[in-house]
């Protein structure tokens, strides 16, 4: 494994797989940060279900739009730039998770925040003890992975807020099947040759199905905790 630390200024003469790989990692990621703020606020921001939450999702709204900028600000270091990501079409998306045009319940609302923001975490705590030093920058990674765990707790409250009368129980249940194989698919493929030459320069710490493995370990029984049922962890998937 790549075990040197890399600042802007040696990146330029790292070689051109390792800079290909870092400027693939921050434009995925900046492309998650900004598609998460276009979810959020094409449809709900107004209608949500209480003053509370519209000031919730505006704040949601905000530090993902911030997150992309932080993580833009990167990719001008290497001479990359991510502007053209704000306008970016929904279908375009890196991730399928970011593909939706809206999202079209509240129940999807908070299964997004709950589950898809909770895969952001585990991608960014990927990015701990980089061997790309940029990224562990404390203007990054800590106020980012803080702020998506809010995100996470927001969600996950109101889901079991959701669940607390039958209607509800069954809106919660219907996004979370929606959602559950998205949020999975969103580690890739097990099998990704990818996957393995970030872990051999020092860019990601765990393979895909490492990281797909102990997301579900966590996230499940929680899920059982809220009186859900856990989706199938095939069915609906893409990459499995």
């Amino acid at each position: 494994m790549f075990r040197e630390k890399i600042n802007v200024t040696e990146f330029r003469d790292t070689p051109p797989e390792y800079q290909e790989l870092v400027s693939r990692l921050l434009t995925i990621q900046a492309d998650c940060e900004i598609g998460s703020a276009h979810i959020y606020g094409a449809r709900w921001l107004l209608r949500a279900p209480t003053a509370d939450d519209m000031y919730q999702l505006s704040r949601m709204i905000s530090e993902e739009i911030d997150h992309f900028r932080r993580f833009n600000r990167v990719l001008k270091e290497i001479s990359a730039d991510g502007t053209h990501l704000l306008w970016k079409e929904d279908s375009e998306r890196y991730l399928d998770a970011l593909k939706v045009s809206e999202l079209p319940t509240w129940g999807d609302v908070i299964a997004f925040s709950f589950l898809i923001d909770r895969v952001g975490k585990y991608q960014l705590e990927e990015f701990l003890d980089s061997s790309f030093l940029p990224l562990n920058e404390t203007a990054l990674l800590p106020v980012v992975i803080s702020e998506e765990i809010q995100h996470i707790a927001y969600g996950q409250g109101k889901m079991m807020e959701l669940c607390g009368d039958p209607k509800g129980r069954v809106e919660a249940q219907q996004a979370l099947n929606r959602w559950y194989p998205l949020a999975l698919d969103m580690f890739g493929r097990s099998s990704s040759r990818r996957c393995w030459r970030y872990l051999e320069w020092g860019l990601k710490r765990r393979t895909n199905a490492e990281a797909r493995r102990d997301y579900i370990e966590e996230v499940n029984p929680q899920i059982t905790a809220m009186g859900l049922e856990i989706p199938d962890e095939t069915a609906g998937r893409k990459y499995l």
